[in-house]
């Protein structure tokens, strides 16, 4: 049987300590179960998802395996739970921008530029990586993360572009087509460079800008009446 598949000890020295009285059990101390899901970010990371054991894991984040057995039940139970812990990182926040009645212009390059800057940053590249490693043998999880994250803020997107058409500020016939082509525009070029690690260094500030209003303005040249364009 080998350790990932293994059934949990029924106690151990760091299970045992953590269930006396006045102490958190060990499944329910949240700084515990953040330091074995750093440990297997660094793993998985490293080593990627089939070459990584729940030993390695163990090892990196400086637990026992007892403990480690506590807060998840096997490998495919960890990643899960870092990748659920990952995409609230990459989409925490990132909607904001789109809060507000503003100009839209402006609403959209600010938003743009969030998203940019968010998924184009180095850690969230990572993050991405990590996901579609896994996705073809663990298609569900990659269902998962695009469904609580990318098609969430998708949507959020969406009703913001539906209550922009209602006023008369934008005139788009296919809304959910939009907002995915505005993400798009948002990123050409920036994301599957870095992505695919065809450039090593995270794009600046005003590249971003840069890439995120000539998408902005491209999409108001198709979907915005004469006072909205530029």
């Amino acid at each position: 049987m080998s350790p990932d598949t293994m059934v949990a000890p029924a106690a151990h020295d760091d299970t045992l300590e953590s269930l006396r009285p006045g102490r958190r059990a060990a499944g329910q101390d949240p700084a515990k179960r953040k330091q074995i899901i750093d440990g297997a970010r660094r793993i998985f990371i490293n080593m990627g998802f089939d070459a990584a054991s729940m030993n390695d894991i163990t090892r990196e984040a400086g637990v026992s395996k007892g403990t480690i057995y506590v807060y998840f039940a096997n490998k495919e139970e960890l990643f899960e739970a870092l990748i659920e812990d990952e995409r609230q990182t990459i989409f925490a926040n990132l909607y904001d921008a789109l809060e507000g009645d503003g100009d839209v212009r402006e609403t959209l390059i600010r938003y743009g530029i969030a998203l940019a800057r968010k998924i184009t940053s180095p850690t969230v590249l990572k993050a991405q990586r990590t996901v579609i490693s896994i996705c073809e043998r663990m298609p569900e999880i990659g269902v998962r993360f695009y469904e609580r994250g990318p098609k969430r803020g998708h949507d959020k997107l969406a009703v913001f572009l539906t209550r922009a058409v209602e006023k008369g500020l934008l005139d788009i016939p296919d809304i959910d087509l939009a907002a995915y082509q505005l993400g798009d525009l948002s990123m050409s070029r920036i994301f599957r460079q870095c992505l695919f690690g065809y450039r090593s260094t995270t794009p600046s500030e005003e590249e971003i800008g840069e890439v995120v209003t000539a998408g902005v303005d491209v999409f108001l040249k198709a979907y915005g009446p004469e006072k909205t364009n530029r």
